[in-house]
């Protein structure tokens, strides 16, 4: 059992299941920890924890809920990586940032936190960026996100701070698309973007034969430094 609350959704026409991890004392701010496609696996729930254990209330919502909840699925198994890219093809990216908002309020109004935090990896580093440009959430991280560059005509909604982790070889996100992140992305004074030079798609999963471990370590300072000075 990967979850273990239910939140409603904005509609309350359903319940979304999700993780959540308490830190001890007082939550110094809240972070949504978003999915790759491959569920809310052990790697998700190793994130929830640390950040937990920073301090901070983790709540990891199983996106594919309404197509099949529970999903949690091997990166390094062919089989089981078709299946996570089928889901996510299925996935409707506009429905499930509602949910995200619907996790947002219920932090705020139920959980008592005030100051939220999304950090989101592969389909979850889009998240972030539609977070960010969709939601007031206070403070989002994007890990190697998918078709930013094509939503590059919501940058003008994104008011709190933005933090984007950009592989120069993710073969999911061509140089084209990356230089498009750059170009329009660069300039914008809520936005912050990190090149990791020669490094592939999942470089900071925490299982698995994807990982580099000097990368993922340098970037998860930068984003543990970033939500320390926005979400305190």
């Amino acid at each position: 059992m990967t979850t273990n609350t239910q939140i409603p959704t904005l509609d309350d026409d359903g319940q979304i299941p999700v993780l959540v991890i308490k830190p001890e004392g007082t939550p110094r701010g809240a972070v949504i920890v978003q999915q790759e496609i491959f569920g809310v696996d052990a790697g998700i729930q190793k994130k929830a924890q640390q950040w937990a254990d920073r301090g901070y209330l983790a709540v990891a919502p199983d996106t594919f809920w309404r197509q099949q909840p529970g999903v949690a699925l091997d990166a390094d198994i062919p089989e089981q990586f078709q299946e996570a890219v089928g889901y996510m093809m299925k996935h409707d990216f506009d429905l499930g940032i509602r949910d995200i908002e619907a996790v947002i309020h219920w932090i705020r109004r139920d959980a008592d936190v005030a100051k939220v935090g999304l950090v989101g990896f592969c389909m979850g580093g889009r998240v972030a960026y539609m977070a960010a440009a969709r939601t007031d959430i206070d403070a989002s991280v994007g890990y190697y996100g998918v078709m930013i560059d094509q939503m590059l005509g919501e940058k003008h909604a994104i008011a709190k701070p933005l933090m984007l982790h950009i592989p120069t070889a993710d073969h999911f996100v061509s140089p084209d698309a990356q230089k498009a992140m750059h170009e329009g992305l660069d300039d914008h004074p809520k936005v912050t973007l990190y090149d990791y030079e020669g490094l592939d798609h999942g470089f900071a999963a925490e299982i698995g034969s994807r990982r580099d471990e000097a990368a993922a370590q340098l970037a998860d300072e930068r984003t543990a430094a970033f939500f320390a000075e926005h979400l305190g």
